[in-house]
């Protein structure tokens, strides 16, 4: 398997730097093939080449179906965070919304 740094690369990605970044430590070689890159992206891959990596030195994945534990001490908090985010992200605009009518009816006031 051929090993690429396209690091410097982020920002110039016409596809954007996530399209690479959600590729980073596996074999993206289908990604690449079913975008159908031009040949001028594939000599591009010359310069990045970093070399090639034997697959069989690579560890195996857990395959097994058992669920990871979590400690319920520690997954409440982010349920309530991410309940507090949703809320605020909700509310704030209504706040802001008010705050604009509020000041638009005490300018019309305060000038009659």
């Amino acid at each position: 398997m051929q090993v690429y740094n396209v690091t410097s690369f982020l920002d110039d990605h016409p596809g954007g730097d996530d399209v690479l970044l959600t590729a980073t430590g596996k074999d993206a070689t289908d990604d690449f093939e079913d975008i159908g890159h031009s040949d001028t992206a594939r000599d591009m891959l010359k310069t990045y080449y970093v070399g090639d990596l034997d697959v069989s030195s690579v560890p195996k994945k857990d395959t097994s179906t058992k669920a990871p534990q979590t400690n319920q001490t520690t997954s409440q908090p982010n349920q309530t965070s991410g309940f507090l985010m949703k809320f605020l992200q909700f509310l704030l605009p209504l706040i802001i919304l008010g705050l604009a009518f509020g000041l638009k009816s005490f300018k019309k006031e305060s000038t009659s």
